[in-house]
């Protein structure tokens, strides 16, 4: 049987990176090695005492199944001669502890998504583009081990009673499955990866995704105690601006952070993080985040940061916002500024009460005063697109002031998108609020205008 020797010819290339090509160049040798990984793994559980390893540390665990695995291989050259045993080895110390086949891509840094369509059909996305692997899974089953070592590991499960799951990594990268008989060809995985390294303000203006006058003005509203939301589309960037707009945050306000699923990594002490519940096999113990934004109010909060707001949760967060709790941030989900808005009207409405939309909508204006709107654009360039302040009512509908903006000017060589930040001219209606708390914007920030952008490229 001829086995697939990547690692050793990657190595020879001067490349330790997981291959990416056409699906299906070498399908037939990637699956005979991954059949004889589970296979081998199989037998090594097998003859592991778990009695003994229950009293070990994960650390001493790991040793002990790497010095178990390199006995065995020892024992079977036959196996050592068809495969890359260094491959085999890690891999297998993966398939233990890790991930299995998509360990490689957890490890590197430079891959954001990882899309698994089924067993034999993964992609990663990297530096902001997508792209096709070679790597396999053995079969359904072994993706389906994998899938549920991964949700078990954060107390939930999964199976044909439940067949859809959210779930974290430690390294709080966010995980979906779904498995049959909801997902008709095999199980299907996708992990959103998080840096190893907590991005900074730094970094957003090195990658040009904000200017220099918006984070200024970002930070003195939320110095001020500003309501902010934070807008955009799935993988625009949302969390990572609230995460590094937490730093702002004086460090003596105590705060409190309410998530799905726990993905906040907030740049500052003090800070009481809680997550909800899903319902146990009977259907009980389900906390939401309704449950969740109240019980905050009894925790002596500065400020309350909800993740994310996509139901009933919106009315108590707005009742925070309008009740003391100034400041509070979250984001939202929604295609542009005034969509957003449209969203929150929509969700306050869940709440069960049926109030009339001018007065929904007084209630949303009188809440927020910031909407800050993100986008990724074509080659995985993110941008802060749009900030505008909620001035008043006119007719029955928000007054909204834009105060800066991006556009957008074709794409570059890489078929990024490239453009640039400009300044409308506005000054906030919010400047003299920011005043009275000694926080003077420089008149120059609000300056019409562009700023140009040298470099056009997508993150690295």
């Amino acid at each position: 049987m001829n086995f697939l020797r990547r690692n050793r010819e990657e190595k020879c290339n001067g490349s330790s990176q997981p291959t990416t090509l056409a699906v299906g160049s070498s399908d037939g040798r990637e699956k005979d090695f991954q059949r004889l990984k589970t296979r081998i793994h199989r037998e090594v559980l097998e003859s592991l005492d778990l009695s003994r390893l229950a009293k070990l540390e994960e650390a001493e665990l790991r040793r002990h199944v790497r010095n178990l695995t390199e006995s065995f291989l020892r024992s079977r050259p036959d196996v050592v001669d068809a495969v890359d045993e260094d491959r085999l080895l890690e891999e297998l110390i993966a398939e233990s502890f890790g991930l299995g086949p998509l360990e490689p891509y957890m490890q590197d840094p430079d891959v954001t998504d990882i899309l698994v369509n089924g067993p034999h059909e993964v992609y990663v996305e990297r530096l902001g583009r997508l792209q096709a692997t070679n790597t396999v899974f053995a079969d359904e089953d072994h993706l389906l081990q994998i899938i549920q070592r991964v949700v078990s590991r954060v107390g939930r499960r999964i199976d044909e009673q439940n067949p859809m799951v959210d779930a974290r990594l430690p390294d709080g990268s966010r995980v979906n499955a779904v498995i049959p008989p909801l997902a008709l060809n095999g199980p299907v995985l996708s992990i959103r990866r998080f840096g190893h390294e907590r991005l900074r303000a730094n970094d957003l203006l090195r990658t040009h995704s904000i200017s220099q006058p918006m984070l200024e003005f970002l930070q003195a509203a939320v110095e001020g105690r500003i309501n902010i939301v934070i807008s955009g589309g799935a993988g625009s960037g949302k969390t990572t601006l609230l995460n590094i707009l937490s730093a702002f945050i004086p460090a003596y306000e105590r705060l409190v952070t309410i998530e799905d699923s726990a993905e906040l990594r907030l740049q500052r002490k003090h800070v009481v993080s809680m997550e909800t519940r899903i319902a146990n096999a009977e259907g009980r113990g389900e906390i939401t985040p309704r449950d969740l934004v109240r019980n905050a109010l009894r925790m002596r909060p500065d400020r309350i940061i909800l993740g994310e707001v996509r139901g009933a949760e919106a009315l108590d967060m707005l009742q925070a916002m309008n009740t003391g709790h100034e400041g509070s941030l979250t984001t939202v989900h929604a295609n542009d500024t005034r969509d957003a808005l449209s969203r929150l009207e929509v969700m306050v409405s869940m709440a069960g009460f049926d109030l009339p939309v001018s007065v929904v909508r007084r209630y949303i204006g009188s809440a927020i005063t910031i909407v800050v709107h993100l986008a990724r654009l074509k080659g995985g360039v993110r941008r802060v697109m749009r900030i505008s302040e909620i001035t008043g009512f006119s007719d029955g509908d928000y007054q909204l002031q834009e105060l800066f903006g991006f556009r957008q000017e074709g794409v570059d060589e890489q078929g990024s998108a490239k453009g640039q930040f400009y300044c409308t001219g506005n000054v906030p209606k919010l400047a003299a609020r920011l005043e009275e708390q000694g926080i003077v914007l420089a008149g120059s920030l609000f300056q019409k205008g562009l700023t140009c952008i040298e470099d056009n490229r997508a993150e690295k």
